[in-house]
């Protein structure tokens, strides 16, 4: 039994993580995420037998999504969403592809499928926001870490610096990482991806009838957009190619993204519960209007983080 006395906090007002997390330029940093979470066998098997992500995606993405959301925003619902997930999955296990066997409450994998937002927030910030100082750095992830015990993760189960993150990433990239068949199917150009099934009905009426043109490019562009913001020693890891020619249209779309997205006004910028959080925060004085590192992420630091 928990209580709110006993809870873990969730990340604090007005840090990196809030700056980033809710922003909509998320929604772009999430696939890659997901992608290198069911790289791993064990996570990749678990997500291949037991998800729904192939018969309603767009419902699994709407819930996947609003938990992220709550893990950052969600305030005293955060650890209550933290206990939901590891109920859901105490009853996930099976056989990994290689004849292993798995849980999906193991430690290891269970830490895995934490430990890839880090890398990815740090990879994309590059690109859609700003590169981040080496002070942002280890705030993100201090402040990721709270997220971890959120989730139920214990200390002893994660890197508790960056300096200790980034020997423990590498080892799992060489030892475990692969192109599993759920990783293939996320990067597919053929998946068989239904129209989405919310919304007004005028749109989604208009959606299914344009669907056969809309998808080849919906598909095109999460590829584009997983592979690009995943950090190159991951998708080397997995065998995901990134050409030259790739990488400069990417880093036009983010000079296109950095340009247009800082001046949209909160109710677009922000994703609904990270606005509704925000709202909160600043009436209650735990935000103020222009929080400080939500100024940082949007200046141009006098030197880059340093590479893994």
């Amino acid at each position: 039994m928990s209580s709110a006395a006993t809870d873990p906090a969730p990340p604090p007002p007005g840090g990196v993580l809030w700056t980033l997390a809710g922003d909509v330029r998320a929604l772009l940093m999430l696939p890659a995420a997901l992608t290198m979470q069911v790289a791993h066998p064990a996570v990749g098997a678990g997500v291949d037998e037991h998800s729904v992500f192939r018969t309603d995606p767009w419902g699994r993405g709407e819930r996947s999504l609003r938990s992220v959301q709550l893990w950052v925003y969600g305030g005293r619902d955060a650890a209550a969403e933290g206990r939901r997930l590891r109920e859901l999955h105490k009853t996930i296990q099976g056989v990994d592809a290689h004849g292993r066997r798995y849980h999906a409450l193991d430690p290891a994998y269970y830490a895995w499928v934490h430990a890839t937002g880090f890398p990815v927030y740090r990879h994309a910030a590059r690109y859609l926001v700003r590169p981040l100082t080496q002070a942002q750095e280890r705030a993100l992830y201090a402040e990721w870490l709270q997220v971890g015990r959120i989730l139920g993760l214990r200390d002893r189960d994660m890197p508790q610096t960056p300096e200790e993150f980034w020997p423990y990433y590498r080892t799992v990239l060489a030892e475990e990482i692969e192109a599993t068949a759920v990783v293939r199917e996320l990067v597919a150009l053929d998946a068989p991806v239904p129209p989405p099934d919310r919304g007004p009905l005028v749109l989604r009426l208009a959606l299914r009838a344009l669907w056969p043109l809309l998808l080849p490019r919906i598909l095109r562009l999460r590829r584009f957009m997983t592979i690009g913001l995943m950090p190159p020693e991951a998708r080397a890891a997995i065998g995901l190619e990134w050409s030259d020619r790739q990488e400069r249209a990417l880093r036009r779309f983010g000079r296109v993204v950095r340009a247009v997205v800082p001046v949209l006004p909160e109710r677009l910028r922000y994703l609904p519960l990270a606005r509704r959080a925000r709202q909160k925060a600043r009436r209650d004085g735990t935000l103020p209007r222009k929080a400080l590192a939500r100024q940082e992420l949007r200046r141009r630091p006098a030197r880059r983080a340093s590479s893994a």
